[in-house]
């Protein structure tokens, strides 16, 4: 496994791998209808793209295909860590996580799903909140969590 940052053209096979993703890591978590609103299978790819090139974002391959994906923008907001289905509890979250964190200075914010909240949880991230988002009338749990980071040299 190698860990790059992202390129625009890796953005469709990253859709696909949140989808599918999604549907099947987090299906233990969440029911079949909440799935659907949080992955629809239809994203702009553009927006993702934009998103993508203005945060970090950083992207890990395996045999030459993107097994995970994960990004924050320049506020410590982690938004994106996904790894595939055929990759999970191999490290290749911590990784992409180990190379974000160091992105940015001061606290990391993320908004973790019932599924990553043990991850976080193991990393030092602590909840500040479960909240209910809502996605076309469907309610989906997550947890907003903080990760206190050390600002350097003191």
């Amino acid at each position: 496994m190698f860990i790059r940052e992202y390129q625009s053209s890796d953005c469709k096979e990253l859709a696909e791998l949140f989808y599918n993703t999604v549907h099947k890591v987090n299906s233990k978590d969440y029911t079949k209808e909440q799935l659907d609103v949080w992955a629809t299978g239809t994203v702009d790819l553009k927006k993702w793209d934009m998103s993508f090139q203005e945060h970090c974002c950083i992207v890990a391959i395996h045999n030459e295909i993107i097994i995970g994906f994960g990004d924050i923008d320049k506020t410590g907001y982690l938004d994106h860590l996904f790894v595939h289905e055929d990759y999970q509890r191999k490290g290749v979250a911590s990784a992409i996580c180990d190379k974000l964190e160091q992105a940015v200075q001061g606290n990391i914010v993320t908004h973790a799903s019932i599924t990553a909240k043990p991850f976080f949880e193991k990393r030092g991230y602590k909840v500040v909140k479960e909240q209910q988002v809502k996605r076309q009338e469907v309610f989906l749990t997550n947890f907003v969590m903080i990760k206190e980071q050390q600002l350097g040299g003191s």
